[in-house]
């Protein structure tokens, strides 16, 4: 239950309530119809990988993404396999295809802002607190899998506290 308020509450707004309060969700026909349709399909696939993320931390993790009720396990299944910040590009991602589908420069400029914002974060924050609390581990996942660009082979060799 957890999981799915902070859905609602940080994604929700972030990538919904906000793009919203931007731009009123108005379409700018003007847009090329083949950009508008990639829009669409970029905002499809990342409202997907986003619910998958967020299933990671209830399913693998038993908790959730919310940094008040953190998870029992660091999570490297699923899309954590190819990347370690799905939720995060996932996010971007939903806000740069609402730019394209709406046709609206103000949402790439809000997404380029606040990937700055998530980086910064990771770097500062989470990055560290998940070193702290799952020590080698997270070291050994952090050496295997990018961060920010997906690599198109999953995390095979050595996975975490499988040495």
């Amino acid at each position: 239950m957890g999981t799915v308020v902070f859905l609602f509450l940080a994604p929700g707004v972030v990538a919904g309530v906000i793009p919203w309060l931007l731009t009123g969700w108005e379409v700018d026909r003007a847009l090329w119809l083949p950009l508008r349709l990639a829009g669409g399909v970029i905002l499809a696939t990342s409202v997907g990988a986003l619910l998958h993320a967020f299933a990671r931390f209830v399913v693998e993790g038993i908790g959730t993404p919310a940094p008040v009720a953190p998870t029992e396990r660091l999570v490297i299944g699923g899309l954590y396999r190819y990347v370690r910040n799905p939720m995060y590009l996932a996010v971007v991602g939903a806000i740069v295809g609402q730019a394209l589908l709406l046709g609206q420069l103000t949402l790439l400029v809000y997404a380029g802002a606040l990937w700055v914002v998530f980086f910064a974060f990771v770097h500062w924050y989470e990055e560290p607190h998940l070193a702290l609390r799952f020590g080698a581990d997270y070291e050994r996942y952090r050496e295997a899998v990018p961060g920010w660009l997906p690599r198109p082979k999953g995390l095979t060799e050595h996975p975490p506290g499988k040495r």
